[in-house]
């Protein structure tokens, strides 16, 4: 497939506009998990979607608490250096092996920060890492330029080659951006969760970082399979069993603005799935999207967003919808 590229802000990626999220990929049994996941599957997700065009992983530390890292690693292994993806990671996160229950701490003390990235590089089995995030501000009392310093020695060292921040706030920022230029920002954004649109995607654009967002489709409400009975169906660890968007009243609202995507999706020949990831792109400063996949048909799903053009007029359809949704829960 011809999936467009784009510049990384300043950096030297260039990533196809759709990568692959592994967030589920790290399977159940900890605290923000997706439930139970087949690592073959996962594995044979990500080669398909690698096979398909993509040019990226994004994955965490924390996810599966280490296991989205270790299974990506294996998928990687598989590949010929030539054909391999860039790979994105976050650190940042402090979890307790014995609880694994209970949500990781925010901890981005140097010192923390640079064992994230030598595990990092040992689950993935890389030498270096395309780009190294902070998952969340550290919440633990670390000053923001002392954390964000130690991330720009990384890079001198050799041991990444970008550095970014997910989650963080504009004011935080621009603390970074007067130590080191922010490589790129990853914050939500969807149309369930358009905020990121009024005030980080401009900072970001208007100062040359570049922008992955995540949860494109809703945590997999913006799709075209998603219901009620699979909601009731999710596994009882899988986190989205206390979001907002998934569980009602939000519930019904959130599958009402999917609902208002299939004639768009229909009159491009595509998915539900695809156009909410495509109105994302259509976001001045957004330079891809990462999407999750359990499985190569869901890649299939997703993967049209990548060359998909939406319309003046989609556009305007799809504004229309949102605005009925009106505010609430997402």
């Amino acid at each position: 497939m011809d999936l467009q590229t784009r510049s990384l802000g300043r950096s030297e990626l260039q990533i196809t506009t759709v990568g692959f999220g592994s967030w589920a990929v790290g399977g159940g049994g900890w605290a923000f998990g997706w439930g139970p996941q087949d690592d073959a599957e996962s594995i044979r997700a990500i080669t398909h979607a690698v096979d398909r065009g993509v040019n990226w992983i994004d994955t965490a530390g924390v996810y599966g608490l280490g296991h989205s890292e270790e299974v990506v690693g294996r998928a990687l292994a598989g590949m010929s250096a030539a054909d391999r993806p860039l790979v994105f990671t976050k650190g940042g996160l402090r979890w307790d092996p014995a609880n694994p229950m209970a949500p990781a701490a925010r901890d981005s003390q140097p010192a923390s920060l640079r064992l994230d990235v030598e595990s990092s590089l040992r689950r993935l089995a890389v030498d270096r890492i395309d780009l190294f995030q902070i998952h969340w501000p550290d919440e633990v009392g670390t000053p923001v330029e002392d954390y964000w310093g130690e991330m720009a020695r990384f890079v001198d060292e050799g041991k990444v080659r970008a550095i970014g921040v997910s989650n963080f706030d504009v004011a935080l920022l621009e603390r970074c951006e007067a130590v080191r230029h922010v490589d790129s920002l990853q914050p939500p954004f969807s149309l369930l969760r358009p905020g990121a649109g009024a005030d980080l995607i401009p900072w970001a654009a208007a100062h040359g970082t570049g922008v992955v967002v995540y949860s494109p489709m809703g945590s997999g409400i913006l799709t075209d399979t998603f219901s009620r009975e699979r909601a009731a169906a999710m596994a009882d660890d899988d986190w989205r069993r206390q979001s907002p968007s998934h569980t009602e009243p939000g519930l019904t609202r959130s599958l009402a603005l999917r609902d208002a995507l299939r004639p768009v999706a229909a009159r491009h020949g595509t998915t539900v799935s695809a156009v909410a990831v495509a109105w994302t792109l259509t976001c001045p400063g957004v330079s891809g999207a990462i999407v999750g996949a359990r499985t190569p048909a869901q890649v299939d799903g997703w993967l049209p967003a990548g060359s998909l053009v939406l319309t003046a007029a989609d556009l305007a359809e799809i504004s229309s919808a949102v605005e009925r949704r009106g505010a609430g829960p997402v």
